[in-house]
């Protein structure tokens, strides 16, 4: 009876080499998308193109919280969003990036926070003394995007212990099933 060793070498005898290649095996970087795409990316998005532009804006003076919400959203809900008593389930930094830059990071969050579900986030963009300081834009410019995001239902100014004026709350719609969840949840409740 063959060993082990011999039944092994007996399967493999056959075997040879891969050819070596003068070639390292790189992987695939990936690039970012170029100006055309993106403006591409921008116009395949509807009427919320327009509100998503890098264009011209009025600036938020430096020292004015930015606040909005949808019609429906409950007031103590944006009460409880405002005074910062929701917990950031994500955080999103936009702190040096250029207003384009600052559009596609805020928009690959957003889709993120959906597909994870989640519903309360922290955006810090900072803030300057003038009104053309690059933080004190990208708080303009969230004020014109935000609102065009069918996926935002509030966002305020967060509270000075987790940033302040350079930073905002941001409150996102509940996924599919975290809504049938609560419909669940709130029907054993009644019955």
């Amino acid at each position: 009876m063959a060993s082990e060793e011999e039944l092994f070498r007996q399967a493999v005898a056959d075997v040879r080499p891969l050819a070596k290649s003068n070639r390292a095996a790189l992987r695939q970087a990936r690039t970012k998308p170029s100006a055309a795409q993106l403006a591409r990316r921008v116009a395949a998005e509807g009427e919320a193109a327009k509100e998503l532009g890098v264009g011209p804006i009025e600036p938020v003076h430096p020292f004015d919280p930015i606040a909005w919400h949808r019609d429906g959203v409950q007031d103590g809900v944006y009460r409880n969003l405002r005074l910062g008593r929701y917990s950031s389930d994500a955080r999103l930094e936009l702190i040096g990036l250029s207003v384009p830059a600052a559009r596609d990071e805020l928009l690959r969050f957003i889709g993120e926070c959906l597909r994870l579900e989640v519903r309360t986030a922290l955006i810090h963009h900072g803030r300057g003394k003038q009104a053309q300081a690059p933080g004190n834009l990208l708080r303009s410019y969230l004020t014109r995007w935000l609102p065009a995001l069918e996926e935002v239902l509030a966002f305020h100014s967060a509270q000075p212990a987790q940033g302040g004026l350079g930073a905002t709350y941001l409150l996102l719609r509940k996924s599919p099933r975290a809504r049938q969840d609560n419909l669940e949840r709130h029907q054993k409740r009644r019955s």
